[in-house]
């Protein structure tokens, strides 16, 4: 706690913030290089661990409870299914079976107040379905969800918002879409604007925007209605620096008045800055639930696991080894992983031809340079032993 000498109120100087307690006088004196040189700083890349928040304060009551949360999707009926084809997948149970995908089977964990959780893993892993059903926008197919407390969401920068109106207007709407009093939404509007930032746009229709400005409306909404529980779905990957540091202190300040966070990112600076527990998910499934750091080096080992195997796909898909819709299927369905393992000897024949090839292409390259030498040679008159030496090929190794 630090005391004002203006106002002698104290207050809590959150992570990161650097403690401004230069009274009028002083900025008046402060000469223009100084103040040029804070406002680059604003617009510098901000150092994650400078908002590191690891609360040591006891976790409160349970925020968030997921049971055997299981969530399905059905594959047969789309935009583009036939009346027909609706009621033969209806009536027979093996094609109602096998247009079914699930996105989270088995899922089982809690979320205290004052917990900062970041859940992370591959595309497909079922991430942001996670979130989607922790909002109550998609019901469980299977097990239950229960969350006390006011839920804010951010999970789409175009999430609740009119393209047609102006930013003022879609604050007001999505306060009144969250269910907020409309004299609250008033008092908080002008914040909300000021967090934001976009000046006259705010004003303008949400269509004029680029997706920077919708994250900043969207966010400064989400964390201005006093929320329970936060969830954030990879929203703070737009903007500048400035407004992602302004956003990380912003975080800060929830998370200190015992609110819980979850937040679905493929920036681990964000996990390991913010959150005190991290949650690993694959193939709708959680794989791993524990210390932020130790998730994050899963992760990326995990990520760069699959790097290799997408390039491996590639090179069996390029030389016909492989089919490219099983290749889509498995992407689809988190199996890449079995269909390049299924292909291992074919692989390694592609790699044995490739290495035969680049050793063929190197001995003709060299050869090229020898018969460029002794062409010079020749011509500069260095005799007939010169010639030779300049051609004499070493030894070849076997």
């Amino acid at each position: 706690m630090t005391e004002d000498k203006g106002s002698k109120a104290s207050r809590l100087i959150l992570p990161g913030e650097i403690e401004e307690t230069v009274d009028s006088r002083t900025d008046e004196r402060m000469d223009q290089g100084a103040l040029a040189a804070i406002a680059a700083a604003e617009n510098e890349a901000p150092d994650p661990s400078e908002f590191g928040l690891k609360v040591d304060a006891p976790l409160g009551e349970v925020a968030i409870r997921a049971e055997n949360l299981g969530i399905r999707y059905n594959l047969n009926f789309t935009k583009k299914t036939k009346l027909r084809t609706t009621f033969a997948n209806l009536l027979d149970p093996r094609r109602r079976n096998a247009g079914h995908f699930w996105a989270l089977r088995g899922v089982d964990f809690t979320v205290r107040r004052g917990e900062a959780v970041g859940i992370v893993g591959p595309n497909g892993s079922g991430k942001s379905t996670m979130l989607l059903a922790l909002a109550g926008i998609l019901q469980p197919s299977e097990g239950v969800v229960e969350v006390s407390g006011h839920v804010s969401t951010l999970l789409s920068l175009n999430a609740g918002f009119d393209s047609e109106l102006t930013g003022r207007e879609n604050i007001a709407l999505a306060g009144a879409l969250m269910g907020i009093d409309q004299r609250v939404m008033r008092e908080i509007t002008p914040g909300v604007i000021r967090f934001a930032n976009i000046g006259a746009f705010i004003d303008a229709p949400m269509k004029t925007y680029s997706s920077g400005m919708r994250a900043r409306v969207g966010f400064a909404i989400a964390t201005s209605v006093d929320p329970d529980i936060l969830l954030l779905d990879e929203v703070l990957q737009t903007g500048d620096n400035k407004f992602k540091n302004k956003s990380r202190k912003r975080i800060a300040e929830v998370l200190q008045t015992a609110k819980a966070v979850v937040m679905v990112t493929h920036d681990m600076s964000w996990i390991t800055a913010f959150c005190n527990r991290a949650i690993l998910m694959d193939k709708g499934k959680i794989v791993a639930d524990g210390d932020p750091e130790e998730i994050a080096d899963m992760h990326e080992q995990d990520a760069e696991k699959r790097a290799k195997q997408k390039r491996k796909a590639k090179q069996l898909l390029k030389h016909g080894k492989v089919d490219l819709v099983d290749v889509r299927k498995a992407r689809r369905t988190g199996t890449l992983d079995k269909l390049v393992e299924g292909h291992e000897e074919d692989y390694e024949e592609l790699k044995a031809e490739k290495q035969a090839k680049l050793k063929e292409a190197r001995k003709e390259r060299k050869a090229q340079r020898q018969a460029k030498k002794a062409a010079e040679a020749a011509k500069t008159g260095g005799g007939a032993q010169a010639v030779d030496s300049a051609v004499r090929t070493p030894k070849s190794s076997t």
